[in-house]
C-alpha cells in the first residue's frame, strides 16, 4: 500500500491533540526550568550578600587594627 505524499500519518483530529499535548508539556518544562533558575539565582544573591558582609567586616577590623597600632 502506497500513501500519497500529502496524506498525514494520523487523522488531523488525533494529531491535533498530540501536538497540543506536546506544546503543553514543553511549556510546563520551560516554566519548571525558569523556576529552578530563579531559585538558584536567589540563593546565589543571598550568599553573595553574605560574603560581601564578611568582606566589609574584615575590612573594618583591619582599619581598626591599623588605627590602634
Amino acid at each position: 500500500m502506497v500513501l500519497p505524499l500529502g496524506a498525514p500519518a494520523l487523522p488531523l483530529d488525533e494529531a491535533g491533540r498530540y501536538v497540543a499535548g506536546a506544546y503543553i508539556v514543553f511549556l510546563v518544562l520551560i516554566v519548571v526550568y525558569v523556576g529552578i533558575m530563579a531559585s538558584k539565582l536567589q540563593r546565589i544573591e543571598r550568599e553573595l550578600r553574605e560574603l560581601a558582609g564578611f568582606a566589609e567586616q574584615r575590612n573594618q577590623e583591619e582599619e581598626r587594627e591599623e588605627v590602634s597600632v
